[in-house]
């Protein structure tokens, strides 16, 4: 089973290039990130025709996300229970499978702006409820999938400039130790589950050169819960997409995994 993960900054913008990356890489589900549209608007006819079905929380000009399957997704939850949130940030939804069921939880995660502003309080306060919540699902469906554009560089090795950045919005210390609070209900960093290339980044800033001269971070993420850690074949970054003309300044994450019965 391949899963994907794409922040595609504007899918009314981006829609060409999901259905030529969905032609080339048939994954069996791909979670979109910052759709930019309402539901009225999404473009469920032409990822029929790719045959992809599509479950959607989705805002006009900000926001969004969704899950396109191949395969019928039940038990969809969007945003956080509990937690009073205008913004459409969070879509779950479970899939069943050969080896049992297994739980998607796809998230745009809060950018924060800068540390010590109303928006960075509200990326705590999100991120906390955000975990609180996990707990309990994964008591529930120990399968589970958490992955999107977390806004989060985890480590050092996550920047192109982590000196330069350190304590700026995506590195700084409260940011990371909720990167770590996830990790430690039991969830693990896919992407670092195989040794991987320096400099690997997912994301892009449009401006001074930044794709071309690497200066990325890494911020989408895929975390599987403990039963899947083993069926992990492997998850990669492809850069592909950010080489085309008007590109999202994200790149797709993919994650390959034979998930088992619990």
């Amino acid at each position: 089973m391949k899963i994907a993960t794409w922040n595609v900054n504007s899918l009314n913008v981006r829609l060409p290039h999901v259905l030529d990356w969905l032609a080339a890489h048939p994954v069996d589900l791909l979670c979109l990130q910052e759709l930019k549209m309402s539901d009225e608007k999404f473009p469920h006819e032409a990822l029929r025709a790719a045959g992809y079905a599509a479950t959607v929380f989705g805002q006009k000009s900000y926001n969004g996300v969704a899950i396109l399957s191949r395969a019928p997704l039940r038990d969809v939850q969007r945003n956080i229970p509990g937690f009073a949130d205008e913004n459409a940030r969070i879509i779950a939804a479970s899939i069943d499978t050969p080896a049992g069921e297994l739980r998607i939880v796809n998230g745009y995660f809060v950018n924060g702006q800068a540390p010590g502003t109303e928006k960075f309080e509200y990326k705590l306060r999100w991120l906390r409820a955000l975990r609180d919540w996990l707990r309990d699902e994964l008591a529930v469906h120990p399968q589970l999938v958490l992955l999107g554009d977390f806004n989060i560089a985890p480590e050092d090795r996550d920047s192109f400039d982590p000196e330069g950045l350190r304590e700026t919005i995506h590195h700084t210390t409260e940011e990371r130790a909720h990167f770590q609070a996830l990790l430690a209900l039991g969830l693990h960093d896919a992407f670092r589950l195989f040794e991987q290339p320096d400099k690997s980044y997912s994301w892009w800033d449009y401006r001074m050169l930044g794709y071309q001269k690497n200066r990325g971070l890494r911020i989408d993420h895929i975390l599987v819960s403990a039963p899947l850690v083993q069926q992990v074949q492997s998850c990669t970054i492809d850069r592909a997409p950010r080489k085309l003309p008007k590109p999202s300044d994200h790149a797709p994450v993919v994650l390959d995994v034979q998930p088992i019965r619990c």
